[in-house]
């Protein structure tokens, strides 16, 4: 896979997934009253996603430096 490829895919699944982790993270808001541990799983499966997407986003910005 070119460097392009892989850039364009990167683009794409961090697109992808910030968007899926909005929507989680509204859900979770609009959840109100209920299981707190349950809550609590949401929250960190969140937080999980997000730390993904930095790896994501820190290996985009790698990939672009080397293209120069």
């Amino acid at each position: 896979m070119s460097n392009e490829e892989e850039l364009r895919r990167l683009d794409e699944e961090i697109a992808r997934l910030k968007q899926e982790n909005r929507e989680q993270r509204e859900q979770i808001r609009d959840m109100g009253a209920t299981d707190q541990t349950e809550i609590a799983s949401l929250i960190t499966q969140a937080d999980e996603q997000a730390g993904l997407i930095s790896e994501l986003e820190e290996r985009r910005e790698s990939l672009r430096r080397r293209q120069g």
